[in-house]
């Protein structure tokens, strides 16, 4: 943000009356303007769609789109809960809900997959094949998917812990043995979890592989970590979108799945017996006496 403000600041005095004013707006209101297209952004402050087209050019930026994603890069670590509450429900009607977000979603996975590196991804899944111990750490909304990477994992590696809790102390204290040959692969999106940060910080520190996923280069996991995996979560909703997140993790289950189809073949050979011996889950039969009843 300090490098927009920059920009605009310095040459705010060459700016036209109607870049002026498109100018105020964006430094006054950026929370708001991330969202608008340039013609929302024009009738906003009194001037043409063109006048903001060539704003962003003058500003420095390949188009209107370019500045719009600068202040999406920025306001989507800084909105609070309230103020995305705010922004959605200026862009999504209230009778559309289920259509919007939807497609919503599905445009985060396309663009996942359309920016996805399969040279990381296939680096990152050796890594976990290899490691010692695989440390997963998220919390708030992103424990549910470390919840969701943990349980397969478990059933797969010989030693993976899973650290989502809310204290701080707690974290450090779980991962402090975490060392080379361990891996460390932190989960967070906007707004980032400072706590997460420091952890993983601490695991490159001690030199433990640290691994993020996390939504794009800019986050301060893909700071300190070795390999990152970007999914797309950029919906600005006081609800986190955490599909593209939740396939980016599938994906990379199947992978290190298919690394070890015989050992999972055996586990899962033992875990069936288990389950009919405990009666964890029902049995056909009694799905089809019900519809008989």
């Amino acid at each position: 943000m300090n490098n927009l403000i920059d920009k605009l600041t310095e040459q705010y005095p060459s700016f036209s009356k109607g870049q002026k004013l498109i100018a105020d707006f964006i430094l006054k209101h950026y929370d708001q303007a991330a969202f608008m297209t340039a013609a929302k952004l024009g009738e906003k402050v009194g001037v043409s769609e063109s006048t903001v087209v060539r704003f962003a050019i003058e500003v420095g930026y390949d188009g209107y789109p370019k500045l719009q994603k600068a202040l999406k890069d920025v306001v989507k670590s800084k909105l609070t809960s309230a103020q995305r509450l705010e922004v959605l429900s200026t862009q999504i009607n209230s009778e559309s809900v289920l259509k919007t977000v939807l497609q919503s979603d599905l445009n985060k996975i396309r663009l996942t997959l359309e920016e996805a590196d399969s040279d990381t991804f296939d680096a990152i899944v050796e890594e976990l094949l290899a490691a010692k111990k695989i440390y997963i750490l998220g919390v708030r909304s992103s424990a549910a998917l470390a919840s969701f990477l943990g349980f397969y994992l478990n059933l797969i590696s010989d030693d993976v812990r899973l650290i989502n809790t809310n204290s701080v102390s707690e974290m450090f204290e779980q991962i402090v043995n975490a060392t080379k040959g361990d891996v460390v692969l932190g989960i967070s999106y906007p707004r980032y979890s400072r706590r997460t940060t420091k952890a993983m910080q601490f695991a490159n520190n001690q030199g433990a592989t640290v691994i993020a996923l996390t939504d794009s280069e800019t986050s301060p996991l893909a700071k300190c970590s070795k390999y990152s995996l970007f999914a797309r979560s950029d919906m600005s909703s006081f609800v986190d979108s955490l599909v593209a997140p939740l396939s980016m993790i599938n994906a990379l289950i199947v992978a290190i799945g298919l690394k070890r189809k015989d050992k999972i073949h055996n586990t899962f050979e033992r875990l069936e017996k288990i389950w009919d011996e405990y009666q964890v889950y029902e049995k056909g039969e009694y799905h089809n006496d019900l519809a008989n009843d």
